[in-house]
């Protein structure tokens, strides 16, 4: 074989040989087209001693994220005419040669620093992938070839994989449900799962409920409407971001109807709505009957509607009715259809009393007042004297307490009878005008009566 004359012819051989015989052809090529031919002069100092090349610093290991760039360094001394080659250890690929890039991958590129005290070969690569992690190799071509070794740890977020992922089901009440989640990533990803609305997930039919499950499996057995809804599975590894997919559940059941009110009272003239309460999934056809069997329509004497309620498998159906006739007394039916099913319910609606009003209650005591005349007997004949009537009985009033007692003490009977007349008006703490000015005019007569005698 004729010999290379120079780098370029030589490098043509690279995908001729092995990659470690490669290696070792290569750097013993570019030590000898370093090498300067024999003189006279090398041979004055063919006998000096020389330093071998050493390493000044260890590769460093690195954690870098998947499409990030790196830089890996190998620092050495006394290089002389010696030369630097990087390896990928596991891969048993030749990277580079001092500065030539042997492999063919375009993110590969080497630097060195020519003003370092030590030189130092750097090794670049761009846009780091999962399959750039491993040993990288940085090796000196001496006669006992030196090397030292830096380990590229590449992480990857996590990301799911939706080709072997289960994506929306839907599924008959009872049945039996499987969910997969797979998910790839460096370090491979845990996966757990959770439901959208933050409800537990009922994994058996014991009662047995957790808020998360972990694993890339999730099973429900005999699935409910209450199992209805959304699942997330979420892969985490570590290295943000966390991914999530969001998995529906739908679960398909025949109406049900359930009825507040079965029987309705309201008086004629009166507006009265009625309702029912219908659980179906898929939504189901509703719609009013009469007892005839005659489908209810929107008039000025009908207004039907459904609203959604929570959970979204359950509405309320309505049917208002306007001006309450006798002809509108009977039996209604609300019917509920879907695919799985239908259902009906009925409401009774009849005939009953104006409700009545109700006075306001009050902490007020209202009292009425109504103006008499008693006849009583005093020690100088009949007289006369006005009292209040209340509520709660009559009172009266009198200033009897004034006169002196022995004075009026004529009779025991006279005595008794003034005495309860007196005790009766004492007690209601008052006294009248008419009752006070007779009573001051008896006791001026009787006065001038005494003084006259």
């Amino acid at each position: 074989m004729a010999p290379f004359d120079g780098t370029g012819a030589f490098l043509m051989m690279v995908t001729l040989l092995p990659a470690k015989l490669l290696l070792i052809s290569l750097l013993a090529h570019e030590a000898t087209i370093a090498s300067p031919a024999p003189s006279s002069n090398n041979n004055m100092v063919a006998n000096a001693v020389l330093e071998d090349p050493e390493f000044t610093d260890v590769i460093e290991n690195i954690t870098v994220p998947a499409g990030r760039n790196v830089k890996l360094a190998c620092s050495v001394k006394n290089l002389g005419s010696y030369k630097v080659a990087w390896m990928h250890f596991e891969q048993s690929a030749i990277l580079t040669v001092h500065n030539h890039v042997i492999t063919r991958n375009p993110r590969i590129s080497v630097t060195h620093d020519k003003h370092d005290k030590h030189k130092t070969w750097f090794l670049h690569i761009t846009n780091v992938q999962e399959e750039d992690k491993g040993r990288y190799m940085c090796q000196i071509n001496t006669v006992t070839a030196k090397t030292q070794f830096g380990y590229l740890h590449v992480v990857v977020p996590p990301n799911i994989d939706d080709s072997v992922s289960s994506s929306d089901v839907i599924v008959r009440e009872g049945a039996n449900v499987t969910l997969r989640c797979k998910a790839t990533g460096s370090p491979p990803p845990a996966i757990k799962w959770k439901r959208d609305n933050s409800s537990k997930i009922a994994v058996s039919r014991n009662n047995s409920a957790v808020v998360e499950w972990e694993g890339d499996v999730l099973t429900l057995s005999k699935v409910s409407r209450h199992d209805m809804g959304a699942y997330l599975c979420i892969a985490i590894n570590g290295v943000p971001p966390s991914v999530s997919k969001r998995i529906k559940v739908s679960v398909d059941f025949p109406p049900m109807i359930s009825i507040p009110h079965q029987l309705v009272g309201i008086p004629v003239g009166y507006n009265v709505t009625l309702e029912c309460v219908v659980e179906a999934h898929p939504t189901s056809l509703n719609y009013w009957t009469r007892d005839n069997d005659q489908m209810i329509h929107d008039s000025v004497k009908y207004k039907t509607d459904t609203v959604s309620d929570s959970p979204s498998y359950r509405s309320v159906m309505r049917l208002h009715i306007a001006d309450v006739q006798h002809s509108d007394y009977g039996m209604y039916k609300c019917i509920a259809k879907n695919p799985r099913g239908e259902n009906e319910g009925n409401i009774r609606l009849y005939s009953s009393s104006p409700p009545t009003t109700i006075p306001p209650s009050t902490t007020e005591t209202i009292t009425t007042t109504l103006a008499s005349t008693r006849v009583y007997e005093s020690p100088f004949g009949l007289s006369t004297m006005t009292a209040n009537h209340f509520d709660k009985g009559i009172r009266y009033q009198s200033d009897y307490n004034q006169i002196d007692r022995s004075e009026h003490k004529s009779s025991e009977t006279k005595s008794n009878r003034d005495r309860s007349v007196d005790d009766a008006t004492g007690a209601s703490g008052a006294t009248t005008p008419i009752v006070r000015w007779t009573t001051g005019f008896a006791l001026i007569v009787h006065i001038l009566l005494r003084l006259h005698q």
